[in-house]
C-alpha cells in the first residue's frame, strides 16, 4: 500500500520548520515513573510557539506551497490549536489567512488566533459542517484550503515530533501519542518505525470519540453519528481522516480510550509534580499511561503531550476539583 507520506518526508519537514519551530523538551518523570513501573519521558509540545504541536504542521505546510497559491490567503477549519498556529505561520511568511471555528470553541483559542491577525469566520459544530462552511469561505476568497490533518504536509510537520523526541530519548519501548483526526499519530508512526521498527505505539483517544478503537474493530473508517462531547475539545472528531487512517490502522499497534476524569488526574499531576500546564487534549496520552496498564515493567515510555492551550479559569476549576486527586 502506497502511503500519503514517508519517513523522508518527515526529514524534509524537520528542515524546513527548524528556523520557526521550538525543540521542546522532554521531561523524565521520576513520580510518574514511580507509579506505572518504567521509565516515562514526556515531550512538551505545550510549549511549542502558539503553544501545541499544530504549529510543526501548519509551517511545514505553507513553507512547502507556491507562493503564488499562498497569497491568494490561507483557509481552515479548527477548534483552535490548528487555526492559531495557521494564522501565526501565515503572519509569519506574509499571507492571510481565515480561520473557520465552532462558536463553543475555547475564548482563549479564538483570541490567540485572532492576535495573530487571522480573520475568523464561526460555525456551530453540532449542526452545521466546518468542511462545508470552509469550502464556502474557499469559493468565496479563493483561498487554499489547508485541514487540520488530512494532508501530507501537515502530517509530516506532525512527525516531527517524534523524531526530535527519539533524538532526545534513544530507544524507546512505547511511544505514546494523543489522536484526533490522527495527523500527529500518522506523522509520529511514519517515522518512528522507520528508525526504530521494534517500538509499539499506541493511540489515545477520549471514551466518547472512539472513533479509531471502532474502525480497528471494523476494519474500515468508522465515522461517530455526533461530534463527541468531551473536555478533550481537540479530539472531538467523528472519523479518522481518510489519509491518515491507512498509516495509523498499519503502524499503530493499539488504540484505548480515556475518560474526561482521567484526563484530569493526568493535568492535575503534571501540574503538581512538573510545574506544566496541559490542556485536556494535551493531557490524554498520559493519562493512558496512568490508568490502561500499557506501558510493560521496566520499559522507556515516550508521551507526547500535545498542547497547552487551556483557559486560567477552566484550567483551575479542572484541577481542583475535589474528585481529580493527586
Amino acid at each position: 500500500m502506497t502511503f500519503a507520506i514517508t519517513s523522508d518526508d518527515v526529514l524534509a519537514a524537520a528542515e524546513r520548520i527548524a528556523p520557526h519551530s521550538v525543540r521542546t523538551p522532554v521531561v523524565h518523570s521520576t513520580k510518574l515513573s514511580e507509579r506505572v513501573g518504567a521509565s516515562v519521558f514526556c515531550k512538551a509540545e505545550s510549549l511549542q510557539r502558539t503553544g501545541a504541536f499544530k504549529f510543526r504542521g501548519a509551517t511545514n505546510a505553507i513553507s512547502a506551497m507556491d507562493p503564488a497559491d499562498a497569497a491568494r490567503g490561507i483557509i481552515t477549519f479548527s477548534s483552535g490549536n490548528h487555526g492559531q498556529a495557521i494564522s501565526r505561520a501565515a503572519g509569519i511568511f506574509g499571507y492571510p489567512a481565515t480561520i473557520v471555528m465552532p462558536t463553543d470553541a475555547p475564548a482563549i483559542k479564538v483570541e490567540a488566533t485572532r492576535s495573530w491577525g487571522a480573520n475568523i469566520v464561526t460555525y456551530d459544530r453540532y449542526t452545521e459542517s466546518r468542511e462545508d462552511t470552509a469550502a464556502r469561505v474557499r469559493d468565496e476568497t479563493g483561498g487554499v484550503l489547508i485541514p487540520p490533518y488530512d494532508h501530507p504536509w501537515v502530517m509530516a510537520g506532525q512527525g516531527t515530533v517524534a523524531l526530535e523526541m527519539l533524538e532526545q530519548v534513544p530507544n524507546l519501548d512505547l511511544l505514546v501519542v494523543p489522536v484526533g483526526g490522527g495527523g500527529l499519530l500518522s506523522g509520529s508512526a511514519t517515522i518512528a518505525k522507520q528508525l526504530h521498527p521494534s517500538i509499539s505505539i499506541i493511540g489515545v483517544e477520549p471514551e466518547t470519540g472512539d472513533d479509531h478503537v471502532l474502525s480497528r474493530a471494523a476494519g474500515h473508517i468508522v465515522s461517530l453519528d455526533a461530534v463527541p462531547r468531551t473536555i478533550a475539545d481537540g479530539q472531538q472528531v467523528k472519523a479518522p481522516g481518510e489519509l491518515t487512517w491507512p498509516i495509523n490502522d498499519a503502524l499503530v499497534d493499539d488504540f484505548v480510550t480515556v475518560s474526561d476524569a482521567e484526563i484530569v488526574k493526568a493535568m492535575r499531576l503534571l501540574f503538581l509534580h512538573h510545574k506544566l500546564v496541559v490542556e485536556p487534549s494535551g493531557a490524554s496520552a498520559l493519562a493512558a499511561v496512568l490508568h490502561r496498564l500499557i506501558a510493560p515493567a521496566e520499559s522507556r515510555v515516550g508521551v507526547v503531550l500535545s498542547g497547552g492551550n487551556i483557559g486560567l479559569d477552566t484550567f483551575t476549576s479542572l484541577v481542583t476539583d475535589h474528585e481529580a486527586g493527586p
